[in-house]
Protein backbone atom coordinates (compact mmCIF):
# COMPACT_ATOMS: atom_id res chain seq x y z
CA UNK A 1 0.00 0.00 0.00
CA UNK A 2 2.85 2.63 0.83
CA UNK A 3 4.50 1.39 -2.65
CA UNK A 4 1.46 2.56 -4.33
CA UNK A 5 1.14 6.08 -2.36
CA UNK A 6 4.68 7.25 -3.41
CA UNK A 7 6.68 7.79 -6.63
CA UNK A 8 10.30 6.28 -6.73
CA UNK A 9 12.65 9.16 -7.81
CA UNK A 10 15.90 7.74 -8.25
CA UNK A 11 16.88 5.92 -5.31
CA UNK A 12 14.21 7.99 -2.84
CA UNK A 13 10.42 7.66 -2.54
CA UNK A 14 8.29 11.16 -2.46
CA UNK A 15 5.03 11.29 -1.32
CA UNK A 16 2.52 12.64 -4.10
CA UNK A 17 2.99 15.46 -3.64
CA UNK A 18 6.80 15.46 -4.14
CA UNK A 19 7.45 16.74 -0.62
CA UNK A 20 10.48 15.92 1.03
CA UNK A 21 9.66 17.09 5.06
CA UNK A 22 10.71 14.26 6.93
CA UNK A 23 14.20 15.32 6.97
CA UNK A 24 13.18 18.79 8.19
CA UNK A 25 14.48 19.96 11.45
CA UNK A 26 13.28 22.49 13.82
CA UNK A 27 15.37 24.60 11.82
CA UNK A 28 14.00 24.15 8.67
CA UNK A 29 10.52 25.11 9.98
CA UNK A 30 12.06 28.61 11.50
CA UNK A 31 13.33 29.13 8.48
CA UNK A 32 10.26 28.59 6.29
CA UNK A 33 8.04 30.24 9.00
CA UNK A 34 10.34 33.39 8.30
CA UNK A 35 10.40 33.39 4.82
CA UNK A 36 6.39 33.02 4.66
CA UNK A 37 6.05 36.09 6.16
CA UNK A 38 8.59 37.67 4.53
CA UNK A 39 7.28 36.32 1.42
CA UNK A 40 3.65 38.05 2.06
CA UNK A 41 4.94 40.87 3.26
CA UNK A 42 6.71 41.44 -0.21
CA UNK A 43 3.61 39.93 -2.59
CA UNK A 44 0.98 42.58 -0.08
CA UNK A 45 3.63 45.17 -0.84
CA UNK A 46 3.92 44.77 -4.98
CA UNK A 47 0.22 44.60 -5.15
CA UNK A 48 -0.19 48.08 -3.38
CA UNK A 49 2.32 49.39 -5.59
CA UNK A 50 1.84 47.54 -8.92
CA UNK A 51 2.43 48.29 -11.73
CA UNK A 52 5.41 50.73 -10.54
CA UNK A 53 8.42 49.10 -10.98
CA UNK A 54 8.95 49.52 -7.36
CA UNK A 55 5.58 47.16 -6.95
CA UNK A 56 6.84 44.43 -9.50
CA UNK A 57 10.13 44.04 -7.39
CA UNK A 58 8.00 43.72 -4.55
CA UNK A 59 6.32 41.30 -6.19
CA UNK A 60 8.71 39.10 -7.89
CA UNK A 61 10.80 39.26 -4.31
CA UNK A 62 7.77 37.46 -2.33
CA UNK A 63 7.27 35.32 -5.45
CA UNK A 64 11.36 34.54 -5.07
CA UNK A 65 10.24 33.84 -1.21
CA UNK A 66 7.72 31.21 -1.68
CA UNK A 67 9.66 29.64 -4.82
CA UNK A 68 12.09 29.12 -2.44
CA UNK A 69 10.17 27.26 0.25
CA UNK A 70 8.35 25.27 -2.75
CA UNK A 71 12.24 23.75 -3.27
CA UNK A 72 13.04 22.87 0.01
CA UNK A 73 9.89 21.48 0.71
CA UNK A 74 10.58 19.33 -2.53
CA UNK A 75 14.11 18.56 -1.16
CA UNK A 76 15.58 19.94 -4.41
CA UNK A 77 19.63 21.13 -3.89
CA UNK A 78 18.62 22.73 -0.49
CA UNK A 79 22.11 23.22 0.03
CA UNK A 80 22.33 25.57 -2.90
CA UNK A 81 18.94 27.18 -2.08
CA UNK A 82 20.50 28.01 1.29
CA UNK A 83 23.51 29.90 -0.43
CA UNK A 84 21.79 31.82 -2.58
CA UNK A 85 18.93 32.56 -0.53
CA UNK A 86 21.78 34.14 2.23
CA UNK A 87 22.21 36.55 -0.55
CA UNK A 88 18.82 37.05 -1.68
CA UNK A 89 17.87 38.51 1.50
CA UNK A 90 21.44 40.30 2.21
CA UNK A 91 20.96 42.67 -0.94
CA UNK A 92 16.96 43.50 0.44
CA UNK A 93 18.45 44.39 3.32
CA UNK A 94 20.88 46.88 2.07
CA UNK A 95 18.60 48.29 -0.48
CA UNK A 96 15.80 48.54 1.82
CA UNK A 97 18.10 50.63 4.09
CA UNK A 98 19.70 52.48 1.47
CA UNK A 99 16.30 53.22 -0.15
CA UNK A 100 13.89 54.57 2.75
CA UNK A 101 16.97 56.03 5.14
CA UNK A 102 20.57 57.06 3.69
CA UNK A 103 19.24 58.46 0.33
CA UNK A 104 15.44 58.79 1.77
CA UNK A 105 13.64 61.31 4.07
CA UNK A 106 13.18 59.16 6.75
CA UNK A 107 15.15 58.90 9.90
CA UNK A 108 16.22 55.20 11.35
CA UNK A 109 14.85 53.31 13.41
CA UNK A 110 11.54 55.85 14.14
CA UNK A 111 10.18 55.37 10.89
CA UNK A 112 10.96 51.53 10.51
CA UNK A 113 6.75 50.95 10.43
CA UNK A 114 5.49 47.83 12.11
CA UNK A 115 5.62 46.12 8.30
CA UNK A 116 9.18 47.59 7.66
CA UNK A 117 9.99 45.94 11.48
CA UNK A 118 8.10 42.50 11.01
CA UNK A 119 9.63 41.79 7.03
CA UNK A 120 13.16 42.93 8.71
CA UNK A 121 13.19 40.91 11.91
CA UNK A 122 12.09 37.89 9.23
CA UNK A 123 14.83 38.41 7.09
CA UNK A 124 17.35 38.54 10.01
CA UNK A 125 16.11 35.52 11.45
CA UNK A 126 15.79 33.28 7.27
CA UNK A 127 19.38 34.70 7.53
CA UNK A 128 20.55 33.16 10.71
CA UNK A 129 18.87 29.90 9.92
CA UNK A 130 20.42 29.77 6.29
CA UNK A 131 24.15 30.20 7.52
CA UNK A 132 23.18 27.74 10.22
CA UNK A 133 21.28 25.22 7.84
CA UNK A 134 24.55 25.79 5.46
CA UNK A 135 27.26 25.15 8.00
CA UNK A 136 25.53 22.05 8.88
Amino acid sequence: MIANQCVSHGNKYIGRGGLQTASLTGLHWVGIGAALVTGAIHLLLGLRFFPSGLGISFLLAGLGFLGAIVLVLRGYRRRLVYGVGIPFVLVQLVLWYVINFASGPKSFPADVGTFGAIDKIAQLVLVGVLIALLRS
